[in-house]
């Protein structure tokens, strides 16, 4: 299916994917240590982006719910533009000089740090550009830090356990969510005992949550970066130019449409449906607050019992995507998704009966939305994994690279159609029922992926053929 590289042309020893030359060196030491990155991550995910730092900067402290969540929306699809442009030549370049793990490490500091900044975003809304700024840029250097370890997947897993090993880390991200979100509500939300991290005076104990994250990540970040080996360095890679490389890049586009399109298919289907995915995540804890009234304390402890649920389906996910396949458990994730999600749009915050039961709306969104953190993690968890079967010998990173491409390139569409819901909704109900409709377009984009998937084939059936340099 695949690029131009001259090590693997036709008659090369080596294995044709990265996947099967990982085989002898997979070991569960390595797999903990890798799995450790995706449950320090738990800390920007859950913690910043979701459930308490994002709900913060769209409160009232902030200029209002509506207007906060339009601005943040609006940072996160320029955040989705950078990563586009970037991404895969970050990844490329990383595979050809054999530093895959010196990027992740550096770009995980970078998120750490910017993380840690955060702190100084006081609640006035002269503050809310700092704060979205912060989060946006922290999008950009997770993106580039997750292409380096999504590839790594290949190195610590086998064709038989791949499925397994994804989504046993989607499932240590999870948990380490809860771990994580427990440890600030006992601290800092609803503290267990009197300390100066307690005190709300200018939102003293959110702004330390931030700090908490950033060491959070760091810290669990460090296992992979000793225990999984760097990638050596491509005995026929050149240094290229920033110019070259995207020359280089649109040639490997060309020849993997040339042999496998359904992999381009792919890679555009799992862009869509991942920017809904991202979304439901983004955007679910502001919903929760904004539109059912939860308060923060509320919003943490459904995270904490939405990362259970979550963790559970990943790792299910990851057991089904080995015996049934990826696209399957694609599939299924997302008819589920969209399900749970026209449900909460539909119900709203109103007392309703629905299947014979009385709903309330706080009740409608803990059912269905423990529903929705059901089904992302295997759809996550198998897309990675689609992926990391396809991957060429050593090239990894840039077909992730072009994976991360992909989805910010359309990272636009969840942000602006949630905004533009919003928008469209605003003078046509009362004032703050206008968040809720947001939903609707997390819901189209998610509906247009599922669409665009259905007729892409499966790893298996998408052969890879190997294209030599030109």
């Amino acid at each position: 299916m695949h690029p131009m590289n001259s090590a693997s042309a036709p008659g090369a020893t080596q294995p044709s994917s990265e996947l099967e030359s990982g085989n002898q060196r997979t070991s569960k030491g390595r797999i903990l240590a890798w799995a450790s990155w995706d449950w320090g991550s738990a800390a920007f995910n859950a913690v910043m982006t979701t459930f308490v730092f994002t709900v913060y900067l769209t409160s009232n402290a902030f200029g209002g719910e509506d207007q906060a969540s339009a601005v943040l929306g609006g940072a996160l699809a320029v955040a989705g533009l950078a990563i586009a442009l970037l991404a895969p030549v970050t990844g490329q370049r990383s595979d050809a000089g054999g530093r895959r793990k010196l990027w992740l490490g550096v770009n995980t500091a970078a998120v750490a740090i910017l993380t840690a900044l955060c702190f100084f975003v006081f609640p006035r809304p002269e503050f809310l550009l700092l704060g979205v700024s912060l989060i946006a840029l922290g999008n950009v250097f997770f993106e580039f830090a997750g292409v380096n370890y999504n590839a790594m997947l290949a190195q610590i897993s086998t064709p038989r356990n791949i499925g397994k090993v994804s989504g046993f880390g989607w499932g240590a991200g999870y948990l380490g969510g809860i771990v994580a979100l427990l440890i600030v509500l006992q601290l800092f939300v609803q503290p267990s005992f009197d300390w100066f991290g307690a005190s709300t005076e200018d939102s003293l104990n959110i702004r330390l949550v931030a700090v908490f994250s950033a060491l959070w990540f760091f810290v669990f970040a460090l296992p992979v970066l000793f225990a999984v080996p760097e990638l050596p360095r491509a005995s026929h890679a050149k240094r290229l130019g920033l110019l070259a490389s995207y020359g280089l890049l649109a040639r490997r586009i060309k020849a993997i449409y040339a042999t496998s399109p359904h992999t381009i298919y792919f890679l555009l289907a799992s862009a869509v449906f991942r920017d809904g995915l991202a979304a439901v995540f983004t955007f679910g804890g502001i919903i929760a607050a904004g539109t059912f009234g939860f308060e923060l304390s509320e919003v943490i402890f459904f995270a904490i019992f939405g990362n259970v649920v979550a963790a559970v389906g990943a790792v299910l996910g990851g057991l089904l995507d080995d015996r049934i396949g990826p696209k399957r458990v694609i599939i299924g994730s997302l008819v589920g998704l969209l399900v749970a999600g026209s449900v909460i749009l539909v119900l709203g915050n109103g007392d309703y009966t629905f299947l014979g039961v009385a709903w309330a709306g706080s009740t409608t969104f803990w059912v269905f939305g423990l529903f929705l953190c059901l089904f992302v993690g295997p759809a996550q968890a198998s897309s990675r994994a689609y992926l990391a079967r396809l991957a060429p010998h050593g090239e990894s990173g840039e077909l992730f690279g072009l994976y991360a491409t992909t989805g910010r390139a359309v990272s636009f569409l969840a942000p602006t159609l949630f905004t533009l819901s919003i928008t469209l909704a605003a003078p046509l109900v009362a004032p703050g029922e206008a968040q809720r409709w947001g939903i609707l377009g997390i819901m189209v984009v998610l509906l247009a992926g599922l669409l665009v998937l259905l007729p892409v084939k499966s790893p298996d059936q998408a052969s890879i053929a190997v294209v030599p340099a030109a």
